[in-house]
């Protein structure tokens, strides 16, 4: 049961669910017990802080781990928001995040665009728009006669904008750019939709398997001699580089993509070593 809660927690908010665990443990890349490791960390932590930051939080059900990677907040802080959240209830607005302990004006200048508010007082609190640009877009909306609310996702209005009329001295084009491009789609799953996948019903082990056989895979691990491919058995095959198209591979990411949906053709079986060898030519 656990199990299948994991899954479930992880398909419905995955970043919520893969901050809790040290990027280290997540275990793809070939080297990467062979490299400082106190830079590997940093640099995965970079990366963690990247995406958190591009996707956004919501203040009001976050999670201390994830909560820590938003720029500006930190483990001591994060507790402090979680404290709050206890004593206080959900957050209304951005502002009242001002009354966090220890939060100040400079901490609240970086992470207020990341910290989302969803169903708040004001609608632009459920988007990446910083509350210091929030007069330029109630600005816009009142040009074009229309409520705050009502100007969020209206592509039609925000595509025919006359931009350059907003620029000033502390707002360029590129900032306005980016303002109305959060508009068109405020608090969007930067996810793709999910397509549908099935792998053959008829392959349950590696017993199944014989030479020649047609297989609908997924990419599930990528290295400088290949990759590995999920068929839907505990086993994971193998397409070597060699094995990824007619003309010469010098790098196996110019082919395939982590998880990336193939159709793959059984190539060697060995059950005893318990070994899948698959290609993308035959």
């Amino acid at each position: 049961m656990r199990g299948a809660v994991s899954i479930g927690r992880r398909l419905s908010d995955p970043l919520a669910e893969l901050v809790k665990i040290d990027a280290k443990s997540i275990g793809v890349g070939q080297y990467q017990h062979e490299v400082d490791q106190a830079k590997l960390k940093n640099k995965l932590d970079i990366v963690v802080m990247s995406c958190v930051n591009r996707i956004g939080v919501n203040v009001n059900t976050a999670s201390k781990e994830l909560l820590s990677y938003v720029s500006g907040i930190g483990p001591g802080l994060a507790q402090n928001i979680i404290d709050y959240r206890k004593e206080h209830g959900t957050l209304k607005n951005r502002k009242e995040l001002l009354k966090v302990p220890r939060l100040g004006a400079k901490a609240f200048e970086q992470a207020a665009g990341f910290l989302r508010i969803k169903n708040g007082k004001n609608p632009l609190d459920n988007s990446a728009v910083h509350p210091e640009r929030y007069d330029v877009v109630q600005t816009i909306a009142k040009d074009q006669k229309l409520k705050v609310d009502e100007l969020i996702g209206n592509k039609e209005v925000l595509k025919n904008l006359s931009l350059p009329a907003y620029c000033n001295n502390e707002m360029g084009l590129a900032t306005l750019q980016d303002i109305v491009r959060e508009l068109e789609k405020p608090g969007a799953d930067p996810r793709k939709t999910i397509s549908n996948f099935q792998f053959d019903p008829s392959v349950k082990s590696i017993q199944d398997l014989h030479s020649g056989m047609k297989l609908p895979g997924i990419v599930n691990n990528i290295t400088n001699f290949g990759c590995f491919v999920d068929i839907g058995i505990k086993e994971s095959g193998l397409i070597h580089i060699s094995k990824l198209a007619k003309e010469f591979v010098s790098d196996v990411n110019s082919v395939v993509k982590l998880g990336q949906h193939l159709m793959v053709t059984v190539v060697d079986v060995d059950v005893e070593q318990k070994r899948v060898q698959l290609s993308l030519i035959e």
